[in-house]
């Protein structure tokens, strides 16, 4: 307890020189970034030497920011305080209740440098950038098959266990992915999003207008069924 006292007064300490002297700067050996505080610098430093004081008594995880371990602890306390105001779903943690908003706002703050498609998260615009890279990090264990994300790797994998976890509501079919669900079910809604260009005829699947296309354009290299 009087380490972590004498840690806390000379953080203190720190913050009153830095607002006695706020030109002065702490620079990081590593990466060269600057803080403003001699403890912000000691706090940045774990990204470089990976330790993390914070363990978690319940799952003996350890973070490297008290903020992160408090976090973590919701996830055996069940706690989620933050809530949307237009849905009232509730997060456990404030960024999480940020991404959500954006499926109410539309907003798509990260942009594709290649071809400007934007994304909502982060991380689907680092999937994206695959596409452009041709990297497929993800590769299945059964037949060594590659994939540029991990949910495609995934839902792969169900065509070697059989697994069909997605059930239509009208009817109890099941799928393997959401995206065969989702089409599926515009056998129940009658939807036909994909419209001939030449003569506005409509289709439901992608598949259906590519055959359809071939009454247009005479090409027959692929039997039609």
């Amino acid at each position: 307890m009087a380490t972590r006292a004498a840690s806390h007064l000379t953080e203190e300490e720190e913050n009153r020189r830095g607002k006695q002297d706020s030109t002065r700067r702490h620079k990081c050996s590593e990466c060269d970034k600057e803080f403003r505080f001699l403890s912000y610098l000691k706090r940045h430093m774990r990204a470089h030497t990976g330790e993390k004081p914070y363990g978690c008594e319940k799952c003996n995880k350890s973070f490297s920011h008290h903020w992160k371990l408090t976090n973590h602890m919701r996830t055996h306390t069940g706690e989620k305080p933050y809530r949307c105001e237009e849905c009232s779903r509730q997060f456990s943690e404030l960024g999480s209740l940020k991404k959500h908003m954006r499926t109410h706002t539309g907003e798509k703050p990260y942009m594709c440098e290649v071809c400007s498609r934007q994304f909502s998260e982060l991380a689907n615009l680092k999937d994206h950038r695959r596409i452009h890279t041709g990297e497929k990090p993800y590769m299945c264990e059964e037949c060594g098959r590659q994939f540029s994300t991990r949910s495609n790797m995934k839902a792969h994998m169900r065509t070697h266990t059989g697994e069909k976890p997605y059930t239509c509501k009208e009817c109890n079919r099941q799928f393997r992915s959401p995206d065969n669900l989702k089409t599926h079910m515009r056998t129940h809604t009658g939807e036909k999003p994909y419209r001939c260009v030449e003569c506005g005829k409509q289709f439901s699947q992608t598949s259906g207008l590519k055959q359809h296309m071939r009454t247009h354009t005479g090409d027959k290299s692929v039997q039609m069924r």
